[in-house]
């Protein structure tokens, strides 16, 4: 994820991770019913994201798994870093329109 990124590329990045998962978690959250699942599941996407290493590796291969996926988070740079806060951000606020909009009486599915 690194290299040169304008300004633009990077507020269109904040938002389009912003929208992305905001619309995931509410959509997981009005579904499954359960307000911070994507909250709790983001961190594990975001090692999907930032890692080439194989999920299963993790289990198989942790002693050189995990130190790589620390080398891959030490070496994230703002850019990355403010994108993916993005990504949190939104997930977060879903969670809080669902507990706002299920306050006020609207009960989805």
């Amino acid at each position: 994820m690194s290299g040169s990124v304008s300004v633009v590329q990077l507020i269109i990045s904040i938002v389009l991770f912003f929208v992305m998962f905001f619309g995931i978690g509410f959509l997981l959250n009005m579904l499954l019913r359960m307000t911070w699942l994507m909250a709790i599941v983001y961190p594990i996407v975001v090692v999907f994201i930032i890692d080439e290493v194989s999920f299963l590796d993790y289990i198989f291969k942790p002693g050189s798994a995990f130190p790589a996926l620390w080398d891959k988070i030490i070496s994230l740079q703002v850019v990355d870093i403010a994108i993916l806060a993005g990504g949190l951000a939104g997930a977060i606020v879903a969670g809080f329109v669902i507990m706002f909009l299920r306050k006020s009486g609207y009960r989805m599915f």
